[in-house]
């Protein structure tokens, strides 16, 4: 039992020590996200089009 009180202690103890990211960081964290998950959607897809073109130009 005394284990269990140790861990649930700890854990308390780290909870404290997180320092969590202010809203303007947030909000421009996740644009950066979304602005390079665009540009990757849009690389595959100008790569796969050239694909599909080129193959259907083979065969």
């Amino acid at each position: 039992m005394k284990k269990i009180l140790d861990y649930i202690k700890s854990v308390r103890g780290e909870w404290f020590k997180i320092v969590w990211p202010s809203r303007d960081t947030v909000i421009r964290t996740t644009m950066m996200i979304l602005v390079f998950s665009a540009l990757a959607a849009l690389f595959f897809f100008v790569v796969d089009s050239l694909l599909n073109a080129i193959v259907g130009w083979i065969f």
